[in-house]
């Protein structure tokens, strides 16, 4: 049998070696695009985290110069409101008892020297009502709606400020 002759590099092989080189140097470009948006983003957050904590301070400042809200103060206006109705040839009557939610008590004790403008306008809201519409609940609360519209409108045209956030009514009887 003869002998085989030894293989001949082919010019195929002769590019597989330039192949591999290829490849490197596309994995090294990789490398350094990765590297060099891995350095940006960490130089960015380092420059950022370090601007955020010179900003913390004013902002940790901002927060507690926020106003706190204040607790609840109630003022009950005493007697209760009467009022009478003509509903259907009948006499009803209601009997309202109020009482007014504040936060701030100096400008509620401003507002407590026009209690008679502010008892009056109450009662001539009340009065100015349909029977039939306070009845059902909506009705209730929309009353309740409109006198804390008066008191606030009150408020702010004597003391400066709507110093009533809600008027509350503690008792409601309709007979």
């Amino acid at each position: 049998m003869a002998k085989k002759a030894p293989p001949q590099p082919s010019p195929e092989g002769a590019e597989k070696p330039a192949g591999k080189s290829k490849l490197k140097l596309i994995i090294v470009i990789v490398l350094a695009l990765l590297l060099a948006i891995g350095g940006s983003v960490g130089a960015t957050w380092f420059l950022l985290s370090k601007n955020m904590k010179k900003d913390e301070a004013p902002a940790a400042e901002e927060h507690a110069a926020a106003p706190v809200k204040q607790p609840a103060i109630y003022e009950a206006l005493a007697p209760a409101f009467v009022v009478n109705f003509n509903y259907n040839g009948r006499q009803r009557y209601m009997q309202v008892t109020v009482a007014l939610m504040a936060r701030d008590q100096a400008s509620l004790d401003a507002l407590k020297v026009h209690m008679p403008v502010l008892r009056n306008n109450l009662v001539m809201l009340f009065s100015s009502q349909d029977f039939e519409s306070l009845t059902s609940a909506v009705g209730k609360e929309m009353l309740r709606q409109k006198a804390t519209a008066s008191v606030q409108e009150l408020a702010q045209k004597e003391v400066g400020k709507t110093v009533i956030e809600q008027v509350l009514f503690t008792n409601f009887v309709l007979q």
